[in-house]
């Protein structure tokens, strides 16, 4: 299945959290978006990777996605390395995306700068045809996105790009609410994390406001890029 749109999270929720709005968006638009978690987050203070498992197959659902895979990587220990460089490229090769969405450059969970460098790099190598992978016993063939580009996270970065999610807001919020384990629940007994709050649905809700007000938007989802933005006219810039 060829794919408009691979957004790839060192954990699941880490694209719902910072892009979910734009997967709605997009979603809504017509094209085919899909997520691609490199770990199961197994080393979450709260729930387990099974049960994350299942609120990820949920979270899909509500934001409408044409596929959701999970490269199982170990969470918070995956390395730069040849090996996972690989996993990343039989994904982007298998789904052939025009766009990837990935993790903030830097952030304060260290997996998330990790997972960013570590995708934006095989997206670069995934174009080489010397490079030679398969899928299903089939050869793949070498495949580049157009552009890659990180969402911002936890810590504030000034964002190159944002996205209007005014629209679609609310199935943001519906599909982080989805984790259920991770997030504000009263009848919890687990132990409170920076998340787990009620207040961080209001940060949230900060994020996106803050995001949105100077592109014009109600609420907004910003996005860096490692390289300049190109149109053909100034005309489809809001």
């Amino acid at each position: 299945m060829k794919i408009d749109v691979l957004a790839f999270g060192a954990h699941p929720d880490d694209v719902e959290i910072s892009a979910g709005g734009t997967v709605a968006a997009l979603v809504a638009q017509g094209k085919k978006v899909g997520i691609v978690d490199l770990t199961r987050g197994e080393l979450g203070t709260r729930g387990s990777a099974d049960l994350r498992d299942q609120e990820s197959a949920a979270a899909a659902k509500i934001l409408g996605l044409s596929i959701r895979e999970n490269l199982a990587l170990p969470d918070g220990f995956f390395q730069h390395s040849k090996e996972n460089l690989r996993a990343v490229i039989i994904e982007l090769r298998r789904f052939q995306p025009e766009i990837v969405l990935c993790n903030s450059i830097t952030d304060r969970h260290p997996d998330h700068g990790k997972g960013s460098k570590l995708v934006a790099e095989a997206c670069f190598l995934s174009g080489l045809k010397k490079i030679e992978t398969t899928w299903n016993g089939q050869s793949q063939s070498a495949w580049r996105p157009n552009a890659v580009y990180h969402y911002i996270q936890d810590f504030h970065i000034e964002p190159h790009v944002v996205m209007d999610i005014s629209d679609h807001f609310e199935t943001k919020m519906a599909s982080i609410k989805a984790y259920g384990s991770q997030f504000f629940d009263p009848a919890s007994k687990e132990e409170d994390t920076p998340i787990s709050g009620e207040e961080f649905f209001d940060q949230l809700k900060g994020r996106a406001l803050q995001m949105g007000r100077p592109a014009g938007f109600l609420y907004g989802e910003g996005f860096t890029t490692e390289r300049y933005i190109g149109v053909d006219s100034l005309f489809n810039l809001r």
